[in-house]
């Protein structure tokens, strides 16, 4: 999970309201089953102590938010008056969630919150293309149709040497029209740092498409049947298959983590570590690239003032000049203070069994 878009929580000052539920619109009543969700949740958190401000903006976010397509599950993390958290999940939660605190609990948005790759999709045929790509926010930056000619292409002639020159200067047309969307579809993915390309459309024309584009570009394409011209993701079919890939995606860069952390942690250098003991001492050094999580120990550690001065052992925390320690929840600080050093978070599931449920990729040994 890129933590860029969490840097707020941060700064903000607690206590923290995180809920996690069930947000399908599937069934006709889906309304009035998110209404007693909200109900249960509300009075979960107000039973634990939260103000009316805190509940109040929380309310808001929920009832005014657009209800999703289908199965689905939300979360919000607000403090004070403010909603500073809101976004869908890849799945609902295996129960709903409400937990007031000092910190804001991330572990489920580590879950299952976790941002699609940046993608690119191109439908083409043998003109050009309509090329659309949407950021890790899910915001559709650039739509555009991409279009050589379509002079003569289709006229079909009959007769002799006439015949042959323009089947070959027909073909001519067409290369030049797939390599121009080639060339805007390469460009798009390299400025947005797309990690799919949704390739469809006409059968040839997306297979020249494929080929005329960079090995690097092409590394992260793939092929998929149906879509039409300026019809784009619009098709129902399609847009399952580009969710469908990008689930896949996302799989696939948490099976990649999880295989680096594994070789890491072989290596005699020890460019990976586990259990609260070594996790924290990384934090506190800044040396995290990426914090591992899969089932966190419910179990406590030593913090200071600043929310990367974690520790197992107070002398850890007085040889950085803390004087005032307290104690934090682990399944909270230290997924804060992955996001103060501006690592990633990845939840590795049943990938790997982390020592107390945490781990980390370092930057340097």
């Amino acid at each position: 999970m890129d933590t860029a878009r969490l840097r707020d929580l941060v700064s903000a000052e607690g206590p923290f309201a995180s809920v996690y539920f069930d947000d399908t619109h599937a069934t006709e009543d889906a309304a009035k089953l998110l209404d007693l969700r909200w109900r249960e949740l509300r009075e979960e958190l107000s039973a634990q102590g939260a103000d009316r401000p805190i509940l109040d903006a929380l309310e808001s976010a929920v009832r005014s938010g657009q209800p999703p397509a289908g199965r689905s599950g939300r979360a919000l993390v607000a403090a004070g008056s403010t909603v500073l958290v809101d976004t869908e999940l890849e799945a609902p939660p295996a129960r709903p969630i409400a937990r007031l605190s000092e910190l804001p609990y991330l572990v489920p948005l580590a879950e299952l919150g976790e941002s699609p790759p940046a993608h690119v999709v191109a439908v083409v045929d043998r003109v050009g293309a309509d090329v659309t790509a949407v950021d890790r926010d899910g915001h559709v930056v650039d739509a555009r149709t991409v279009e050589g000619t379509d002079h003569h292409i289709h006229k079909v002639p009959t007769g002799g040497w006439a015949h042959r020159n323009f089947q070959e200067h027909t073909e001519e047309l067409i290369k030049r029209n797939i390599e121009l969307a080639a060339e805007h579809v390469a460009d798009i993915a390299r400025r947005i740092g797309a990690g799919l390309v949704v390739v469809t459309g006409e059968t040839q024309a997306r297979k020249a498409l494929l080929e005329a584009l960079p090995e690097s570009v092409r590394a992260h394409a793939s092929e998929v049947q149906g879509g039409g011209r300026h019809q784009g993701a619009a098709d129902e079919e399609l847009d399952r298959q580009i969710r469908d890939l990008l689930s896949r995606t996302q799989q696939e860069r948490r099976d990649r983590t999880a295989e680096r952390f594994r070789a890491a942690l072989a290596q005699p250098t020890g460019l990976a570590v586990q259990g609260l003991e070594a996790t924290t001492t990384a934090l506190r050094e800044h040396n995290v690239e990426t914090l591992l999580v899969d089932r966190p120990a419910e179990v406590e550690v030593l913090a200071g003032s600043n929310p990367t001065l974690l520790g197992m052992q107070e002398e850890e925390l007085k040889a950085h000049g803390v004087e005032a320690i307290g104690r934090r929840r682990a399944d909270e600080a230290v997924a804060v203070a992955a996001i103060a050093v501006n690592a990633d978070i990845v939840h590795t599931g049943d990938r790997l069994d982390l020592t107390e449920g945490f781990g980390a990729i370092l930057r340097h040994d």
